[in-house]
């Protein structure tokens, strides 16, 4: 399955690229967590280990990209990266048209507006294959991360271990009312001309 990458800018006015992950990519992968810090590996992997396991890694790298999406984003000006951000969705064994949703930032690109766009990516391409909501499983502490996505039209609950957040799959319209969704919005609208899925 052929998936042409999407260039984005974020809300500083950086482009980015974003492609389908593929196993060509597990060192990539690999050397981003590891310049990842303590903080940002125990709030998306919920661990703090130094190393992506092998188990992960595979997983990451041998998606089939409609049940199971992984794009990573790289910065087109600096190709010495391993790459900026990544996404995924696993659809739900138990609903077929929800999956849960998951993205990592590097530090460096925290607080531009990098996960917001690849929230929408996933949105789009989740919609594509059939997906109608999503959830984000979040660790109570991590606050910046619940106000971010609850500001992206988000639904919260706490379930007395982390906090669920819900999205039905909306239209760039049907978004509550904030700057966070609307710029959402954007990437949503600009998503639904670029990509190249089947």
């Amino acid at each position: 399955m052929f998936m042409k990458p999407v260039e984005f800018r974020i809300d500083d006015g950086t482009v980015l690229r974003a492609r389908p992950v593929t196993s060509a990519d597990r060192e990539r992968l690999a050397e981003g967590y590891r310049r990842l810090s303590e903080e940002a590996r125990y709030h998306r992997f919920w661990t703090t280990a130094g190393e992506l396991g092998s188990g992960m890694l595979a997983r990451l790298t041998n998606a089939d990209q409609k049940d199971h999406a992984v794009w990573g984003a790289s910065d087109p000006a600096h190709p010495e990266l391993p790459g900026v951000g990544a996404a995924s969705y696993w659809r739900s064994k138990l609903d077929a048209e929800e999956a849960e949703f998951a993205v990592t930032v590097a530090d460096d690109f925290r607080g531009r507006g990098l996960g917001t766009a690849l929230l929408a990516l996933m949105w789009r391409v989740g919609q594509r294959h059939g997906l109608t909501r999503m959830i984000a499983n979040v660790m109570p502490e991590n606050r910046r991360a619940i106000d971010w996505l609850r500001r992206c039209g988000a639904a919260a609950e706490w379930d007395g271990y982390k906090v669920i957040l819900r999205w039905d799959l909306v239209e760039p319209g049907e978004l509550p009312e904030s700057r966070r969704s609307r710029i959402l919005a954007g990437h949503l609208r600009e998503f639904s001309g670029l990509l190249d899925l089947p």
